[in-house]
């Protein structure tokens, strides 16, 4: 069993910079790869980054040049680093941890940006 535990959202003007973090718990021995998602009213949730313990990173559109995907295996946590943030950013912001044969997700920290 997987755990996510996310932290990080609150309110920040545009322009301003928020990190998220994932504390990561249990057995990832067999992870694909782990990632953030974002979900706006009325919108589907969409990929904003995702990481491979081989390294490879991808980043939706969106987001590239702004935000920075990292994690530190030692600690188990996985990190974003939002800089240059847009009101189009407001989001809950999900952690995801993907395996084989299902994904874990967390519980979501709300992002707001204010114009």
């Amino acid at each position: 069993q997987v755990q996510l535990v996310e932290s990080g959202g609150g309110l920040v003007q545009a322009g301003g910079s928020l990190r998220l973090s994932c504390d990561i718990s249990g057995n990832i021995f067999r992870i694909v790869s782990m990632g953030w998602y974002r979900q706006s009213p009325g919108k589907q949730r969409e990929l904003v980054a995702t990481l491979t313990p081989r390294g490879e990173i991808n980043y939706a559109d969106s987001v590239k040049g702004r935000f920075t995907i990292s994690n530190n295996r030692a600690k188990a946590m996985l990190y974003l680093q939002m800089n240059d943030l847009k009101p189009e950013d407001t989001a809950v912001y999900y952690c995801n941890d993907n395996f084989p044969d299902r994904d874990y997700w967390g519980q979501g920290t709300q992002v707001t940006v204010s114009s």
